[in-house]
């Protein structure tokens, strides 16, 4: 799964992810992408999980980007542990997730197989999402 080789500070603020996106939201890459509606938290594993469904669905054709990266944890705290005593341990990775950004990129590949591969992938992903072509 993706994760940081190494971060400056070992636990994270909550912070906020409202407002629509401005520097992610062209293809770069590709000729199709899967763009994100609504604002949201993309864990790791549902990242990596989109990847693999998309992927399996071009059958290894093609080409798969991914545009978001998991750079901040989530601590939790232990079930049944009292309030207090400090903030949890890290948990797992995530990214925010902005309304416009695009989140997953493919190229050389049909459309209809681009189309089919991003729904497969956007029913792994808990925020709302749109397949654009370039």
């Amino acid at each position: 799964m993706l994760q940081p080789k190494r971060t400056k500070f070992r636990k994270f603020q909550k912070g906020s992810f409202e407002g629509k996106v401005s520097n992610t939201k062209d293809l770069q890459h590709g000729n199709f992408a899967l763009r994100s509606l609504t604002s949201g938290r993309l864990s790791a594993r549902v990242i990596e999980a989109a990847r693999r469904s998309m992927t399996r669905a071009l059958k290894r054709h093609g080409q798969i980007w991914i545009r978001i990266f998991p750079d901040q944890n989530v601590s939790e705290k232990p079930a049944e542990v009292r309030m207090g005593k400090g903030k949890g341990n890290p948990a797992y990775w995530m990214v925010r997730v902005q309304a416009g950004q695009i989140l997953f990129e493919l190229g050389g590949v049909p459309v209809e197989l681009a189309r089919a591969a991003a729904r497969l992938g956007a029913q792994k992903i808990p925020t709302q999402t749109i397949f654009v072509e370039g």
